[in-house]
């Protein structure tokens, strides 16, 4: 979607320069004045059905790590919008992907590399986070300074310690990797008194009393909640969004400490008519290109404070912007799907290849060029990046025009150039992403669509493709896998990160249960009732519970753990309001059913009491985790059996006589039963109670729930077959097997092709055995009619 922005380049003799858009967006929730009662965390799992070597979703940003070592691999970093990067160690015509990097829980929007080995990332999740570019993706440290989406970022190549973000709300900072990484104080005072000062003193003489500092942690493991004493430079003047940001490599950016030190504007520069979206900075700094969603790409001269040079290219919104070693020419692509090739002198223009999709972000390598795009999928286009006028040899280019609209025209006219490469020479496929997701009413099964077509039936409950239907209609195949079931929504989902994301809230995820022998449990009773969301957050945090076992040995309880010891008094008053449930056991057993997968195991993504959210494999948690990262309600549930308290789940009904019917009125009829209780059961009570002239005195007003006695009943031996309609109409239930809740909501889920029950349809249901025909208003909500007739 387009923003309307501003026109304005705003540069810094910090040696960077930052864009702005007119729009604010609001906060992502990091608002710590916020007078709204606190939220209990949630939970949230990722499920991937495929192994974690590709991308499922749209990539936003690229980085190329070239090798020091002559016989060396260069590497590819790419960012995307599952929320992960990925290493990929690069030949000739292979890239294997050596190392995933998964700690941010939103898109990944940007990523620089910093020096020789710190990759720097940021992410609409509002954190910064630094990693080791040769480790196998473990994340060094996170920062949150921003309060919003962090959108880009800027580093200096030729020092390896300066890197600047930028993000929504207008927030611009510049970092010192270094002493980002090593803090200058953990001392607590600054914590409890500092953390909110302004900017004073000195860069060469930091003052840890009077830095407004930040909080920062290596990860869920290392969390530490102090404040330290580094603290990035906040540039002033920007009022509204930035989305992009280039610094120079030259060292002249150290030399204006004091310039940097306060963040001070030098220049505006005017000319773009819409949001800018990429910029570059020469290595001398002098001269500055910016890409725009008004389609134009201009050549700005800094030391001139104005614009030398205006290339009307693109049709539509440039995103993406990449530019020769010596800034004689620039790669360009974005929402018109092409990828363009410019003589900045000669203004000279080619069209090297179009996308089926919008380009996000490019980089050149040797002699090629890496292209993201909003799929899944990386591609790599011969460039020449050395002797690019060679690529002007085969003919086909046309001259930039200066207006944006010189463009367009021409595209109308149907003279657009055609591309010089019909294919890339290489490409790192990916994983299409979900688009579009229904929730069955069974709740245990998702239908997915994604972007290549293909349909899938996820069971949530262990994270696994049940069944791929290829490319199918989507619409016809969840009429098709319609049940005649009710069960609470206990879950929700979405495709944000192109995968599914389940995300369990308390208590409304403790409302579901089934019985045992409807999920195939066996050696269980019969009547033995499973809360779905108790078991998978066993199935999900199997592995930690084992290792957990491991770790704290059989006197775990007797030392004290998370919910006792020191903990105990102040979480006493939230255990008061918890209930046990009685019916599970208490150990980390997990059934079949809710057996989440080791080959693709899903991501979890929570918060606890302090530190941030995080995001890891289930696989990866090893008990070293402090087990405040976790919800208190989580470790409740798989620790103790402690469940939510839950309100009534039970169903009160009465049971009349139907019009016409010769069967006795019950004076105490009110009956209850649980929502889940099975059709049968029901049809059990029918038969036994109230159609076998039993003795009414007999009737038991404890409901459907209580015991039933012993031993066979006269009417198992011939047992008659019994038919459910609701509101007075043809019959909707075909079986035994379905919840009593389901038969009560079945005319409010879909809609039916019924039969009206005239009386000549009675006389001839009659005919064949009738025996009784009763109505059931339920909570005046619905009317079920049970027409019983006797087999012959």
């Amino acid at each position: 979607m387009r923003d309307r922005g501003s026109k304005v380049i705003n540069f810094h003799s910090t040696g960077y320069v930052g864009v702005t858009a007119m729009h604010r967006v609001g906060s992502a929730g990091n608002n710590n004045n916020s007078n709204r009662p606190r939220k209990e965390k949630r939970l949230t799992y990722v499920l991937n059905d495929t192994p974690d070597t590709k991308h499922c979703a749209g990539i936003n940003c690229l980085a190329v790590l070239k090798s020091s070592a002559s016989d060396g691999s260069d590497y590819l970093f790419t960012g995307s919008r599952d929320g992960t990067l990925k290493k990929w160690a690069l030949g000739e015509n292979t890239a294997t992907c050596s190392a995933t990097f998964e700690s941010h829980i939103d898109w990944v929007n940007d990523t620089v590399i910093a020096g020789d080995s710190t990759l720097v990332s940021c992410s609409s999740d509002t954190t910064l986070k630094t990693w080791n570019c040769f480790s196998d993706g473990t994340c060094t440290r996170t920062f949150r300074q921003h309060s919003d989406y962090v959108t880009c970022l800027a580093a200096a190549e030729k020092n390896a310690n300066i890197a600047a973000s930028g993000g929504l709300g207008g927030e611009v900072f510049v970092w010192d990797i270094e002493a980002a990484v090593t803090p200058v104080s953990k001392s607590s005072d600054v914590m409890d008194s500092d953390c909110s000062n302004g900017i004073n003193g000195s860069i060469n003489s930091l003052q840890v009393s009077n830095l407004r500092t930040i909080t920062s942690s290596n990860s869920i493991r290392t969390h530490t909640s102090q404040c330290h004493g580094y603290v990035p430079i906040a540039s002033k003047g920007h009022k509204e969004s930035v989305y992009a940001l280039a610094m120079n490599d030259s060292g002249s950016f150290l030399s204006l400490v004091e310039l940097r030190r306060t963040g001070s504007k030098n220049m505006k520069l005017r000319g773009h008519t819409d949001n800018i979206r990429a910029l570059l900075l020469d290595s001398s700094g002098r001269y500055c290109l910016s890409g725009s969603s008004d389609s134009m790409i201009r050549l700005w001269d800094l030391g001139q404070q104005r614009c030398v040079h205006s290339y009307a290219v693109h049709t539509d919104s440039v995103w993406a912007l990449a530019s020769t070693p010596t800034f004689s020419h620039v790669y360009s692509g974005g929402r018109d799907l092409s990828l363009y090739l410019t003589d900045l002198t000669t203004r000279e223009s080619l069209l090297l290849c179009t996308k089926e999709q919008p380009i996000l972000q490019l980089a050149l390598h040797d002699d090629s060029i890496w292209v993201a795009t909003t799929d899944s999928s990386v591609s790599r286009w011969p460039a020449e990046g050395q002797n690019p006028q060679n690529v002007f040899q085969r003919g086909g280019s046309f001259l930039a025009g200066n207006l944006s609209y010189s463009r367009t025209r021409v595209s109308l006219e149907g003279s657009t150039p055609a591309p010089v490469y019909k294919e890339p020479n290489f490409t790192i496929p990916g994983t299409p992403a979900i688009v579009q997701h229904e929730i069955l009413n069974n709740r245990r099964h998702v239908l997915t669509k994604d972007a290549a077509g293909s349909v899938k039936r996820w069971e949530i409950t262990r994270g696994v493709v049940i069944e791929d239907y290829g490319q199918v209609s989507f619409d016809g195949k969840k009429e098709e896998l319609f049940e005649m079931v009710s069960i609470p929504a206990w879950f929700t989902v979405d495709t944000r990160l192109g995968s599914l994301s389940v995300h369990l809230e308390t208590p409304q995820c403790f409302t579901a249960e089934m019985y045992s022998a409807d999920l195939n449990i066996s050696g269980r009773p019969e009547d033995d009732k499973v809360n779905l969301a108790r078991e998978v957050l066993k199935g999900l945090l199997a592995h930690w519970l084992s290792k957990r076992k491991q770790s704290h040995g059989s006197q775990a309880s007797a030392n004290g753990d998370i919910l006792s010891g020191k903990d105990m008094p102040a979480r006493s008053a939230a255990h008061s309001r918890i209930e046990v449930d009685g019916n599970a056991e208490n150990d980390s057993m997990v059934y079949p059913p809710f057996a989440f997968s080791t080959v693709s195991p899903p991501s979890i993504i929570t918060e606890g009491s302090q530190g941030g959210p995080w995001r890891m494999k289930i696989t990866e948690l090893d008990a070293t985790e402090d087990e405040k990262d976790f919800p208190l309600w989580v470790l409740d549930c798989v620790l103790n059996n402690r469940l939510p308290p839950r309100e009534n789940t039970k169903c009160s009904f009465y049971l009349h006589p139907y019009e016409g019917s010769a069967v006795q009125i019950l004076k105490q009829g009110k009956l209850s039963a649980p929502r889940i209780l099975r059709m049968h059961k029901v049809v059990n009570y029918v038969i036994e109670k109230l159609v076998l002239d039993k003795p009414i005195d007999s009737v038991s007003t404890d409901g459907l729930g209580g015991q039933s006695q012993s031993g066979p009943k006269p009417w198992q031996k011939h047992r008659p077959s019994i038919e459910i309609l609701c509101n007075n109409q043809a019959s909707i239930i075909s079986g035994y097997e379905l919840s009593y809740c389901a038969g009560l909501r079945m005319e409010e889920t879909r809609g039916l092709d019924t039969v009206s029950l005239s009386d000549e349809n009675l006389e001839l249901l009659r005919s064949v055995g009738i025996h009784s025909l009763l109505r059931v208003p339920i909570m005046s909500r619905s009317v079920c009619d049970i027409l019983v007739y006797m087999e012959r």
